[in-house]
């Protein structure tokens, strides 16, 4: 999505920290005053895209000081936290190609908690995943599932240990997501009642809570992952970054192919090989693969099930269409137990 809005105005604040501070770092050679155009690129977030029409210089800026939605990572909702992450993992060897990480700009938190990070081209995982289930273009999703398997396991990886998985806190974003979808009437008291119950029986499961926490991305969705050139894969939207179970990742992603393909197809298994297939390769980054496979595995279903019900918040999806993710991630839930 990109919807254009018109010019900066000379007159704006913002017009005057993207000339003085952010142009000069992708653009040192921009000789006249910029021209900035402006597009919208989320419709649920305040992010836009900034063109300067002389140099081309091209820079995305998210404003954090917009409330958010419900957001089970704990992560601060500022600026200087995602900047913080960014800059951290690039100085931690996510800097260059294979394994990318957007390049952070500047933080202003006189601009309405500004985050403004370089403009990224690539393909986005979801027009691959797309392109598979309406096309039939299945081997090059295979490849690029692979690609992202080894980033996300190079950063849980390089980030493993210190305390172990509180599991308490998912438990707690899980019913925080149930207890919307009742008061939207997505869902019934009674099914409510029972997600509820199915919630606490895995939260119950030791194996939920025994691994080493890692730094996860926080919102592994498709739309947050690009493919450059090879096997070159970009990462972006790091807010949400925190330490926690590597399969809130894992897990999520998943879960999101789950759901591309139940959208785009109406059959849910029909993503089955696809999620086998990337959690085969993720566990290939470990020294004991069907060992590290048997434990992601292990703790999949209700990262799983939590995602298909988050997705089902969104008010923009066919009531028909929440209620099949819902179903379908009760009977993942309950099929776990």
């Amino acid at each position: 999505m990109r919807q254009y809005i018109g010019h900066l105005s000379p007159g704006d604040p913002l017009y005057a920290y993207l000339g003085r501070d952010i142009l000069p770092l992708v653009a040192p050679d921009a000789g006249q005053d910029p021209r900035w155009r402006v597009f919208r690129v989320s419709l649920v977030s305040d992010v836009y895209l900034y063109e300067d029409k002389w140099s081309g210089a091209r820079v995305v800026g998210k404003f954090y000081a917009r409330a958010r939605g419900l957001n089970g990572s704990g992560a601060p909702q500022t600026c200087g936290h995602e900047y913080a992450i960014l800059t951290g993992l690039r100085a931690a060897g996510f800097a260059a190609p294979p394994d990318y990480v957007v390049r952070p700009l500047g933080c202003n938190a006189e601009l309405g908690e500004l985050l403004v990070v370089e403009f990224l081209a690539g393909e986005q995982l979801d027009a691959v995943i797309d392109a598979a289930a309406r096309d039939g273009r299945t081997e090059r999703l295979y490849r690029k599932l692979a690609f992202l398997a080894r980033f996300f396991a190079r950063l849980h990886n390089h980030t493993a240990g210190g305390p172990s998985v509180d599991f308490g806190r998912t438990r707690a974003y899980a019913e925080r997501v149930v207890d919307y979808l009742a008061a939207k009437d997505v869902i019934s008291t009674r099914r409510a009642a029972r997600l509820r119950r199915l919630i606490a029986a895995h939260a119950a499961k030791p194996v939920l809570w025994q691994d080493w926490q890692v730094l996860v991305h926080g919102d592994a969705t498709p739309s947050n992952f690009l493919f450059g050139r090879g096997e070159t894969v970009m990462a972006i939207d790091f807010e949400r970054a925190h330490r926690d179970d590597r399969v809130y990742d894992v897990g999520r992603l998943c879960g999101e192919l789950k759901h591309c393909f139940m959208q785009d197809t109406g059959d849910p298994d029909r993503a089955e090989s696809f999620i086998g297939h990337f959690l085969w390769e993720y566990a290939g980054h470990f020294p004991d693969r069907e060992r590290a496979f048997t434990a992601v595995t292990a703790r999949l279903p209700f990262h799983l099930g939590l995602t298909l019900l988050r997705i089902a918040r969104n008010g923009w999806l066919d009531g028909g269409y929440r209620t099949r993710l819902v179903r379908e991630a009760t009977s993942i839930l309950e099929g776990a137990l």
